[in-house]
């Protein structure tokens, strides 16, 4: 089949990589407009982008589809010439009007990070994180004009780890996106399977992972060590927890453990000991957090031992 895919960051370059390993042609890449990054703020071309050339495949970058511009209606001709079978898209970034998921003969598939319908949206990893969830997966549904609101053609279960943070899920479900999307596409013949035997979502079912900000990862210590840890396993690696030194410093808080202590007398962000598993800290409830990994303004993240040796907290303090 001739494939478009169209896809940005690290997410979508894993299913992009495993399309390109199967008999199918990718005829184009879409992917965003390249971005300044880093230090330097040098423009920086996206994962997908990256993969894209190394492999020869052309690259487009419109900066929309809309019907009411000359360059959106230029980017759907463009498309439309291509005259694909199908489009993948994955974390691409862009809103596509229908008359772009009409285009392709069998239209767009989605590669999504949840199980559908819950946690449509733009942080679906982050929000199972946070709210608990023990498990989460992939879906793959055949696109429609709303947000992730598109049949649903296969699924799968990834469960969520005491440890996970947002990163290693990142990681374990693009790995499991680019396995389903392949699956999918193993000819034209399975593809069709899928199309035929897809499913509506249920809208009664349907949970919204709104876009996170860094206001929300600053740590509130009115809430008990339990939600304290998946705040700080979802915020990793953005926006990353942290606690705010003064206006214009913050700590902040990469890692964490739930601790077996309890401190109901304690006052809520206290220190109550700092040792070689990190610095333990009250919470609500009488609870109590260990904070393993902590990284001070213009310096790296430290370990246990590291914060031990730089003496910048003290026991009693309140954070």
């Amino acid at each position: 089949m001739k494939i478009i895919f169209a896809g940005t960051p690290e997410f979508a370059a894993t299913a992009l990589a495993a399309l390109l390993k199967t008999e199918h042609e990718i005829v184009a890449v879409y992917t965003q407009p390249d971005r300044k990054a880093g230090r330097g703020q040098k423009l920086t071309a996206s994962a997908v982008k990256q993969l894209a050339l190394t492999n020869n495949i052309p690259v487009y970058q419109p900066l929309h589809f809309k019907s009411s511009t000359e360059e959106g209606l230029a980017a759907q001709a463009e498309l439309k010439a291509l005259n694909a079978d199908v489009m993948v898209v994955a974390a691409y970034g862009l809103i596509l009007p229908q008359v772009v998921l009409d285009t392709p003969k069998y239209g767009c598939l989605n590669i999504h990070g949840s199980l559908l319908p819950r946690w449509r949206g733009a942080a679906p990893i982050q929000r199972a994180i946070a709210t608990g969830d023990a498990e989460t997966g992939v879906t793959i549904m055949k696109m429609a004009a709303g947000l992730d609101t598109g049949d649903m053609m296969f699924k799968t279960i990834c469960p969520i780890e005491a440890s996970d943070t947002s990163a290693s899920l990142h990681d374990k479900l693009a790995e499991q996106g680019a396995t389903a999307i392949a699956a999918v596409l193993e000819t034209e013949q399975s593809l069709q399977h899928y199309l035929d035997t897809r499913e509506v979502q249920d809208e009664a079912l349907t949970v919204y992972a709104h876009k996170l900000s860094k206001a929300e990862a600053q740590i509130d210590w009115s809430i008990d060590a339990v939600q304290i840890d998946r705040n700080i396993r979802a915020f990793n690696p953005w926006p990353v927890a942290f606690i705010q030194l003064d206006e214009q410093n913050n700590l902040r808080v990469w890692h964490s453990e739930r601790s077996e202590a309890s401190a109901p007398q304690a006052q809520a962000g206290e220190i109550l000991a700092i040792d070689k598993k990190g610095v333990h800290v009250a919470c609500a409830n009488g609870s109590v957090i260990i904070l393993s990994s902590l990284q001070w303004p213009g310096a790296k993240p430290l370990n246990p031992v590291q914060i031990l040796q730089t003496q910048k907290l003290t026991i009693g303090q309140i954070l």
